[in-house]
């Protein structure tokens, strides 16, 4: 086993001996060599949160478009002690969307997911069978050292991903954000297939 599985296996940390338990299609997601999943995407949403998901979008959050089985590439490298993720979403020949993220480790079994310098998502995840469950605690809005949680149902509602392995190298994804007024408000879910770079 590598050195940086050991000390940078940002997922391998916050699932601990549930790593074990992990299918060999999501332990390849979230390898910590450079890698790339490729597959489709959908992105569902209803029309009155468009001006608002082009706001977030502007500011590194989320994609604005509502859209079936897109091409998409998100390409995967360490940067010390982080994982940044750029998404590549082809909406046709010629108009590509991006979406990037970095995550880092939060302690036990926690990470945080930052759209930027200062706003961040801080989700605990946790083996169910053989699927990979996320569940959304808190957001983050960091100033400098000062991270300030900020409750979901202040912002976009409840977050919620569930992974499981569909094949011995592909793997589904279902993301969705629930708020507690509106209902569900955002989804995106897809296939992809992981392969290193």
């Amino acid at each position: 086993m590598s050195k940086g599985i050991n000390s940078h296996n940002i997922m391998r940390l916050a699932l601990g001996e549930q790593w074990q338990a992990l299918p060999v299609a999501l332990q390849a997601h979230y390898q910590d060599e450079d890698n790339r999943d490729i597959g489709e995407l959908t992105i569902e949403y209803p029309a009155w949160m468009q001006l608002f998901l082009n706001l977030l979008h502007i500011m590194g959050a989320l994609l604005n478009r509502n859209v079936r089985h897109v091409p998409t590439v998100v390409h995967k490298t360490m940067d010390g002690e982080r994982q940044i993720w750029q998404r590549t979403i082809t909406l046709d020949e010629n108009k590509n969307v991006y979406f990037k993220s970095h995550w880092v480790y939060a302690g036990q079994n926690k990470l945080v997911e930052y759209v930027n310098p200062m706003l961040g998502l801080c989700m605990s995840v946790n083996v169910v069978g053989e699927c990979l469950h996320y569940t959304g605690e808190y957001y983050v809005l960091r100033l400098g050292k000062l991270c300030i949680p900020i409750p979901e149902w202040l912002m976009l509602g409840h977050t919620t991903i569930v992974e499981q392995q569909s094949a011995d190298s592909r793997f589904k994804m279902d993301f969705k954000l629930q708020h507690p007024l509106f209902g569900q408000v955002y989804r995106y879910s897809g296939e992809f297939t992981t392969v290193r770079i």
